[in-house]
């Protein structure tokens, strides 16, 4: 297991007040996401099963993987899902100067900008939602997104369905122990994080349905 707390530290929230950790809200509202998609046979599966719930969600796409599967890209925009930006090729943020890292992540919001639709989806507006990979970003590379009108979202709540030291059902209690209202929950919709995110999310969306929340996707405007 990681040493990077599931639940995100209120200290983090409060020294980094620009990124996005969660919503403010007094509603039963939470945030799923995704990242490192779109993937073939998982993606698909993740937007079945949200259809199920009548569940939106924000889907942070890595550049290259749009590229080689558009129609699953187009399947989410297609279910009216959100989508943000996760880098070209899922570079790390701490290991790459600055401009290398604006130059991949401009690279891949090309990607985004050309396979969005705009005729077809009338009102679905080009992204500028950036989730950094592995959560790695410096503090000029953050305050130059911002300068650029990039909204950096991070998270409230990890599933850590992608660590295979986990079972299962921890990444399930994962999620239900610590959401909240306006939790931002990331969930990956990769090869690696199949197994527990496939057994979690069907879960997390009955049980908080039964509770009454609803699942919406973020926006340009958080």
């Amino acid at each position: 297991m990681s040493f990077t707390p599931i639940k995100t530290p209120w200290i983090a929230k409060k020294l980094f007040p620009n990124y996005i950790w969660d919503i403010s809200t007094t509603e039963k509202v939470i945030y799923l996401t995704f990242d490192d998609g779109p993937t073939p046979k998982i993606t698909n599966w993740t937007l079945d099963i949200l259809k199920q719930h009548n569940a939106k969600a924000t889907f942070f796409c890595i550049g290259n993987n749009i590229e080689k599967h558009p129609e699953i890209f187009q399947g989410i925009l297609k279910d009216g899902h959100a989508i943000g930006n996760h880098t070209q090729n899922h570079i790390r943020g701490w290991k790459t100067k600055a401009k290398d890292y604006l130059n991949n992540i401009g690279e891949a919001q090309e990607t985004i900008n050309f396979q969005i639709p705009q005729s077809k989806f009338q009102d679905f507006k080009i992204t500028n939602l950036f989730r950094p990979p592995y959560g790695q970003i410096t503090p000029k590379q953050g305050r130059k997104l911002i300068n650029l009108g990039y909204k950096i979202v991070m998270w409230d709540v990890l599933s850590f369905d992608w660590d295979h030291t986990i079972e299962k059902e921890n990444c399930l209690e994962n999620v239900l122990a610590k959401t909240s209202k306006g939790s931002i929950i990331v969930f990956h919709d990769s090869v690696k994080a199949s197994k527990n995110m496939q057994y979690a999310l069907p879960k997390v969306l009955a049980h908080f349905s039964e509770k009454g929340y609803c699942f919406k996707a973020l926006n340009s405007t958080v």
